[in-house]
């Protein structure tokens, strides 16, 4: 059943994408999320565009299912204070929410979809977790490359992608698009089955 829960204005799942507003961080691997939510807003149609709960928002729908495309605009660890105030706001649960990160134990190309766990390190994720109470969200994990041994973590995350790293992201991006129709369906088992690797 997808709507059991009573509304306050329209979006039945939340589907946050990560990143760093500015543009200097426009196509960093830090932004996986910014770059993954811009393609399925893309392909949905959905203008992300209207500031609201401290991020650029966007409501449209998936399948005939009301969503709400969301990008914190605190930056990336202070990313819970968005993801709180729409999940308030809409009177959602965790597991209505999907949240699209960068993973630095994951070549370019490469995704990871899990129905919860921990944050793994990744900063937005720990401020989701900390101001919300839960680890609870389904997640798409977007493989952005192994730290190299010279890069400090920071400089690494906030780096540009290689044009051959981008093109292998940009494949898994557009994989994680139909990961996330998927998992608002109800069908995260077959996202799982279908995309992590």
């Amino acid at each position: 059943m997808i709507n059991p829960f009573k509304r306050t204005g329209g979006a039945d799942f939340i589907i946050v994408g990560l990143g760093n507003p500015g543009r200097e961080y426009e196509r960093t691997r830090h932004n996986a999320g910014f770059i993954t939510l811009d393609l399925l807003a893309e392909k949905y149609s959905i203008s992300v565009s209207r500031l609201k709960f401290h991020a650029l928002t966007g409501l449209g729908s998936i399948d005939g299912i009301k969503v709400m495309l969301l990008k914190p605009q605190t930056f990336m660890n202070k990313s819970g204070e968005a993801v709180r105030e729409a999940m308030n706001f809409y009177k959602l649960p965790p597991e209505r929410v999907v949240i699209i990160s960068d993973d630095v134990s994951l070549e370019p190309g490469r995704l990871r979809i899990r129905r919860k766990g921990s944050d793994g390190g990744q900063k937005g994720l720990r401020s989701i977790f900390e101001l919300c109470g839960t680890s609870d969200f389904p997640r798409i994990k977007m493989g952005v490359g192994a730290k190299p041994e010279r890069f400090d973590l920071a400089d690494w995350v906030l780096s540009k992608l290689t044009a051959d790293d981008e093109k292998r992201f940009i494949r898994a991006a557009q994989s994680a698009c139909d990961a996330a129709r998927l998992i608002v369906n109800g069908e995260t088992d077959k996202a799982m089955n279908l995309y992590n690797s």
